[in-house]
């Protein structure tokens, strides 16, 4: 049997047996935190999360023309949407390194500016879109003020 169908049975068969629906005894049922398509909050600390704020910060630096490499400093709120793959949604920080472009450096060795003159903090939205299967992420969205 289907497992709609079983439930309908179910159903059907409290409400044959009490005469009357108990409050809500279906719905319980099929309610449900996860809705395919609609964007849920997650963990700002959520390692795909941290991946995703990680590969933002690298776009803002392939289009930036700032001498300094710039990375992630903290993930405000992160929203994932399953859609073909995953779309992170995230609000975050990145802020101005000690590293500069020519250098190409890992971003994990790079410590912030500690100049007051060069800090620099940037307030950024990105979506980035993961499809495990072809091992692709692209960064669709990134607003840095």
């Amino acid at each position: 049997m289907h497992p709609a169908g079983a439930l309908l049975a179910v159903c059907g068969l409290v409400l044959g047996v009490l005469g009357k629906p108990s409050p809500d005894f279906c719905s319980q049922i099929l309610k449900t935190d996860v809705k395919p398509g609609f964007p849920k909050t997650i963990k700002t600390n959520d390692p795909d999360v941290l991946r995703a704020a990680r590969h933002s910060a690298e776009s803002f630096n392939n289009c930036s023309n700032d001498a300094f490499l710039f990375r992630e400093s903290r993930v405000s709120r992160a929203l994932v949407q399953i859609v073909k793959g995953l779309k992170f949604m995230l609000d975050m920080d990145i802020g101005r390194t000690t590293c500069k472009k020519t250098r190409h450096a890992n971003l994990d060795d790079c410590s912030f500016q500690t100049n007051r003159t060069l800090q620099w903090t940037l307030s950024c939205y990105s979506e980035v879109w993961v499809i495990p299967w072809l091992q692709t992420t692209e960064v669709s969205v990134l607003h840095c003020h």
